[in-house]
């Protein structure tokens, strides 16, 4: 009997394990949910800065410009006629829902779609190599809400919107190219970049991974040479999607890289410069080296224009940890070194814009960031990366979200 009881217990907690995936995500859910109550965000509303809803509807009128200006969008200005200023790719699922809920389209629903689906697919890829399901999903929605992105979740604003569906692609692809499918990943690693730009430079790196990860003793040349075969269908496929970025950006603006940034007023006429190397000190002095609190009328405050990426992140501060161990424990492979190149030329890129996000919870711009951190957690053993401090870290991380989350509210 007392055998039979321990058999139920046991087969009890390797189901609840067996779930974890399932468990982790109704903490996610029940989380936003706290916090829109908290806050009285209404959860289906349209978000007013609906600038890919607008799109959509454009098209539908076989327009690629609005029918009038928005003053409280960042809209593009070229000829007197208004155009989004974002990639296009977050306005194709809102194309289609738009015919079902015209241009009432619930965005920021949407946003917590794209995190969800994010989360299963950082989960299924840890579990490939090699995590235990309740681990993966611990870290995966820590790398989801510990982080600058969990004040994102709670809007469906344009610039929100277009970083959550990034991350969503990139985590999707990532997922796919360590699944075996590598023409699907480059797919959705190709989507991602129409959200946000710079995510152009996963993909040489995504690429090295797929060659070489998982052979510790390097590939026979046969195995890189069908390996490097079915990459080709992907390449293809994602050089036909750049292609059509291409063309879209070249019927609105007259040049096949320009998605519209520069015909911002800011930008445009006022004397403003987007990217520039003169940004960066100031940037590495306000999102690099600041700390999250402040002197206000002689109390503490939330700083309310950002703080230090690593704080607001502190998965990427556990990266820098884990690169620097490895270098003097000589376990630093290449494939680390390509991931932490990546990233710090990623980060540099970011660092030259001149805002870095603006008015925010942390440095909004980081959480482009955060696969890099995820890609690193796979090239070692899981048992190496899953320790006592990088838990206690992110719980911290997640704790000061939610605060931020409270105190700093984004626009709807």
């Amino acid at each position: 009997m007392i055998n039979n009881q321990g058999g139920h217990a046991i087969g009890g907690t390797g189901r609840i394990r067996q779930h974890s995936r399932h468990l982790y995500a109704l903490l996610l859910v029940v989380l936003l949910l706290i916090l829109h109550g908290a806050l009285s965000l209404p959860l289906l509303h349209p978000s007013p800065y609906n600038s890919y809803t607008l799109q959509a509807m454009a098209w539908r009128s076989g327009q690629t410009h609005l029918s009038q200006d928005v003053s409280h969008l960042e809209l593009a200005i070229k000829d007197g006629l208004y155009y989004v200023s974002f990639p296009p790719v977050p306005s194709l699922p809102i194309y289609l829902l738009s015919f079902i809920f015209a241009d009432q389209v619930p965005d920021g629903l949407l946003v917590k779609i794209y995190i969800l689906i994010a989360y299963y697919a950082l989960c299924r890829m840890l579990t490939r190599r090699g995590w235990r399901e309740q681990r993966a999903a611990a870290i995966s929605v820590l790398l989801c809400a510990a982080s600058s992105m969990l004040p994102l979740l709670l809007s469906g604003a344009v610039w929100y919107q277009a970083q959550v569906m990034a991350f969503m692609w990139i985590a999707l692809a990532v997922d796919a190219m360590f699944g075996g499918r590598p023409t699907i990943g480059l797919l959705y690693y190709a989507l991602s970049v129409g959200c946000r730009p710079f995510d152009a430079l996963y993909g040489p790196l995504l690429i090295g991974l797929y060659l070489t990860v998982g052979q510790p003793h390097g590939l026979r040349l046969q195995g890189l040479w069908g390996r490097a075969k079915a990459l080709v269908p992907g390449i293809l496929l994602g050089l036909c999607v750049a292609a059509a970025y291409g063309w879209y950006n070249q019927v609105r603006f007259g040049h096949p890289l320009e998605f519209g940034h520069n015909y911002l007023p800011e930008f445009s006429f006022q004397g403003g410069i987007q990217f520039s190397l003169r940004h960066i000190p100031g940037n590495i002095r306000d999102y690099v080296l600041a700390l999250p609190f402040e002197q206000v009328g002689g109390a503490l405050s939330l700083r309310r224009f950002g703080f230090s990426l690593f704080l607001a992140n502190p998965i990427l501060l556990m990266m820098l940890v884990w690169a620097v161990h490895d270098g003097l424990s000589r376990s630093f492979s290449w494939q680390k070194a390509a991931v932490m190149m990546t990233f710090l030329l990623h980060l540099l890129l970011l660092l030259s814009h001149r805002t870095f996000g603006g008015f925010q919870y942390g440095a909004r711009y980081a959480v482009d960031l955060i696969p890099y951190a995820a890609l690193y957690l796979t090239l070692d053993r899981p048992e190496q990366k899953w320790t006592k401090p990088l838990v206690i870290i992110m719980i911290l991380g997640l704790a000061l979200a939610i605060y931020g989350s409270l105190v700093i509210v984004l626009p709807y």
